[in-house]
């Protein structure tokens, strides 16, 4: 049906709102492998420019090398602030400003609370370093990247920038040995409201994605019998996610004004086992 008149006009100033990935610059954590990989590579993809911030022991300098001029490294630890105000800061000086922070840097242990058989608590140190790296280094990212998108001129909605967090199915369905990992990913997913409406004034939006069983690195290194047998755990679609479809999530919240404050799901209907 041919639209006209006034509802012409009103669908042209609805879809005015719609943003572009197109000439976004986007600061990914953990983005020189599996999920953050993947997004860098996206944003370039379709136009945007990104910063990967990356431990200097891992392959960010290539991936940016390879990915040409519009991206760049930052070798950083997530919960250093020199660290990450130096990553912002390069994003400044390469691409003149930031509009998407994403979260993807993390890390995890499976030990179960006690061991009965060997008489044995659970690292408490090991439990701290998780929930350090995962919620400390995700908020440290957060509160210094707000920082540069609030010098950003708002668009017509008022918005100034878009925050994307990842946690994981485990912050609702931890299984045996998660605990540090499930109580940093609910950790993530317990911000993300109120860092939400604590930004909200400025117009910068904050999303977090949970995903399921995705073919990462950590999952790549297993054997094919397993890889499998996990993958026959998802409904539909039976199979590990794609990085790729992790990524395209990504630049989709970042397209669209109207999602924030929420967690979604990305995980082909899974519900973890015990």
């Amino acid at each position: 049906m041919l639209l006209k008149g006034c509802d012409a006009e009103r669908w042209r100033v609805k879809m005015a709102n719609i943003r572009s990935v197109k000439g976004m610059v986007g600061l990914v954590t953990g983005g020189a492998s599996g999920l953050g990989r993947a997004t860098v590579e996206r944003l370039v993809k379709l136009g945007g420019s990104a910063v990967i911030l990356d431990l200097p022991s891992s392959d960010g300098l290539s991936v940016a090398q390879s990915l040409g001029e519009r991206c760049a490294f930052a070798p950083a630890d997530v919960t250093s602030e020199s660290d990450v105000l130096s990553a912002v800061a390069l994003a400044r000086e390469k691409f003149g400003r930031l509009d998407l922070a994403v979260n993807c840097a993390g890390i995890a242990v499976a030990v179960k609370t006690y061991n009965f058989k060997k008489d044995l608590p659970h690292s408490l140190e090991d439990f701290t370093r998780v929930i350090t790296v995962n919620i400390a280094g995700t908020f440290n990212v957060i509160r210094l990247a707000v920082g540069e998108m609030g010098k950003n001129e708002p668009d017509a909605d008022g918005h100034r920038g878009c925050i994307v967090n990842t946690a994981s199915v485990a912050a609702f369905d931890g299984q045996v040995g998660q605990a540090a990992y499930s109580a940093s990913k609910g950790g993530i997913v317990g911000m993300t409201l109120p860092i939400a409406r604590d930004l909200a004034p400025m117009g910068i939006r904050v999303v977090t994605i949970a995903p399921g069983l995705f073919s990462t690195p950590l999952l790549a290194g297993l054997p094919e019998k397993v890889r499998t047998f996990l993958a026959r755990q998802v409904p539909f679609p039976s199979r590990l996610g794609d990085p790729a479809e992790f990524a395209h999530l990504v630049t989709s919240v970042a397209e669209n004004p109207m999602i924030n404050g929420e967690v979604i799901r990305l995980d082909g209907a899974i519900r973890m086992q015990p």
